[in-house]
């Protein structure tokens, strides 16, 4: 029987857009089974500088009910290579404009604990008028500055 093929892909996930859903699609064409992993609220401090705006877990069930994704994890508080460890996935998928892994650095660290996972960057980048948190929340202000929330 063949085995499943794993793909797992990680980010913050805070204010969805169609940058994140356009990354895990392409995860998912990649293997049988999706993966993700949500970042936790400390990490997102560590990693931004500020804490996220919608919770972890609320992060992680959100991004859970998209239709590529078979399962969302909380990250780990301890070792952010924990949950790969464990998951022993086949391939890892970067988004676009992830800094925080460095594609040829993660392999050589897997490779140290005896994983040998194929890992690629999605190159497509979708381009959209509100692609970050940031640019949503700072057209929400710019709106409420203006009275568009009144009444």
């Amino acid at each position: 029987m063949k085995r499943e093929k794993i793909v797992v892909t990680a980010g913050t996930f805070d204010i969805l857009h169609p940058g994140h859903y356009n990354t895990l699609k392409y995860a998912k064409s990649l293997g049988d089974k999706l993966i993700v992993i949500v970042a936790r609220d400390e990490t997102v401090k560590k990693i931004k500088g500020r804490k996220p705006i919608i919770p972890e877990e609320q992060r992680r069930f959100m991004v859970e009910t998209l239709k590529p994704v078979d399962k969302a994890i909380l990250g780990s508080l301890n070792n952010k290579l924990e949950p790969i460890l464990n998951i022993k996935p086949d391939v890892i998928v970067l988004g676009p404009d992830q800094k925080t892994f460095d594609a040829d650095q993660l392999k050589k660290e897997l490779k140290k604990h005896n994983l040998d996972v194929e890992v690629v960057r999605c190159k497509e980048y979708v381009k959209c008028p509100f692609h970050s948190s940031y640019d949503i929340v700072k057209e929400i202000i710019d709106r409420w500055k203006k009275g568009e929330f009144e009444g």
